[in-house]
């Protein structure tokens, strides 16, 4: 068991007033677990003063560094994920997943929660099987369109599941499913500058269009891969656009080396982008792939994009989150095996036409569901009846 004296008690709580509301979360593994669980949290601080929150991760995943930097206590479970193609190597999960099992049911039994929230990740499926077998109510996030597993094993005993698409009652209990979007990281919706100045700031060219590529913090290695062979046969240096390009810090080093001196004045390459909400106000086009998170955000910001769904995620979602969009018009999608064919020429045809950039602004910014995290406190107020 990991644990992280950060924490962020119920100092607003008063003497002789009711009990604090206490509120455990979990998951993780990736961003697009971590920034909805901290934005539901912050939420709560806000709504409901005087909580107390505590988080449950897996041990050694991004998780047990973000959150304790957010200021809250978490505790860490030795679980894993399974593998798929490798179905010899679960036994050591089964042990990890046995193990994680029995400290949940301490945690629940010491924190004694009044309620358990479960945003997705490793460590979710044995925390909110704990709580809701020691009978603590139970709410579940699910980003995407195409539900988890963990998420559909816990929903029968769930008391609400907050989704962001609709058609969610093919695997959800239709009773409880609210419609509340994802919540997002709240900086990225106020970068401070307009437009030309988060061009100029980031040392572009505030008269010309700029695409942003970005394979989020781990990079996309298709992504990366389009734009060094549009780079060696001369296609980059030859358009009107500019590039920020986020490779990804695990392929700084290859794409540095595969461009060499050859880096067109049009491009700049990084491995890491500090500040998104300069880079997605300064961007005309966004080139991702379609992680529940990142679409969310593009729907609040109105961006067009292109999406490159990663064929490497459990139950394909990616692809189903970005068909969920293409579907309606609302950005273009480009599968991961047609990249290296499509995506260049993709980039090329939309961001040189004003009217379809236009036209994908307006129908991804008609999806788009705000005030997300409000919403999921309002029902955890009407679960714990607060």
């Amino acid at each position: 068991m990991t644990d992280n004296k950060s924490t962020r008690p119920s100092q607003n709580a008063t003497a002789g007033s009711q009990r604090p509301l206490r509120v455990l979360i979990s998951g993780g593994g990736t961003g697009g677990h971590i920034f909805p669980a901290l934005s539901i949290a912050n939420a709560i601080e806000k709504e409901m003063p005087g909580s107390e929150i505590l988080f449950v991760g897996a041990e050694n995943r991004m998780e047990m560094k973000r959150v304790p930097e957010a200021g809250y206590k978490i505790i860490g479970l030795p679980v894993a994920g399974f593998d798929r193609k490798h179905l010899w190597r679960n036994f050591s999960v089964l042990i990890k997943l046995w193990k994680s099992l029995r400290l949940a049911r301490q945690v629940v039994r010491s924190f004694k929660p009044d309620i358990a929230i479960g945003v997705g990740g490793y460590a979710s499926g044995p925390t909110l099987k704990a709580a809701q077998r020691a009978g603590v109510p139970t709410l579940l996030q699910e980003q995407n369109s195409y539900a988890g597993v963990t998420n559909k094993l816990l929903a029968d005993k769930a008391k609400a599941i907050c989704v962001a698409y609709p058609g969610m009652e093919r695997f959800f209990p239709a009773s409880r499913i609210v419609m509340t979007g994802n919540p997002v990281r709240q900086a990225i919706l106020r970068p401070g500058v307009s437009p030309s100045e988060a061009k100029e700031k980031l040392g572009f060219n505030p008269d010309r269009p700029l695409v942003l590529i970005t394979g989020g913090s781990l990079g996309a290695g298709t992504l990366n891969n389009v734009m060094l062979k549009a780079i060696a046969d001369g296609k980059a240096a030859a358009v009107d656009f500019q590039i920020l390009w986020q490779c990804g810090a695990a392929h700084i080093a290859r794409c540095r080396e595969a461009v060499g001196d050859k880096l067109p004045q049009n491009i700049v390459l990084t491995d890491f982008v500090s500040d998104m909400a300069v880079a997605y106000c300064a961007a005309d086009l966004v080139v991702a792939r379609a992680g529940a998170g990142t679409i969310s955000e593009l729907e609040l910001l109105g961006k067009p994009s292109i999406l490159v769904p990663s064929p490497n995620v459990a139950e394909d979602h990616q692809r189903h989150n970005a068909e969920a969009l293409a579907d309606r018009g609302a950005a273009d999608m480009v599968l991961d095996a047609d990249a290296h064919k499509r995506l260049w020429t993709d980039i090329q045809t939309i961001v040189e036409n004003p009217d379809t950039l236009m036209l994908l602004s307006e129908n991804i910014s008609k999806l788009a569901l705000r005030d997300s995290d409000t919403l999921i406190v309002e029902q955890v107020r009407k679960i714990t009846d607060r």
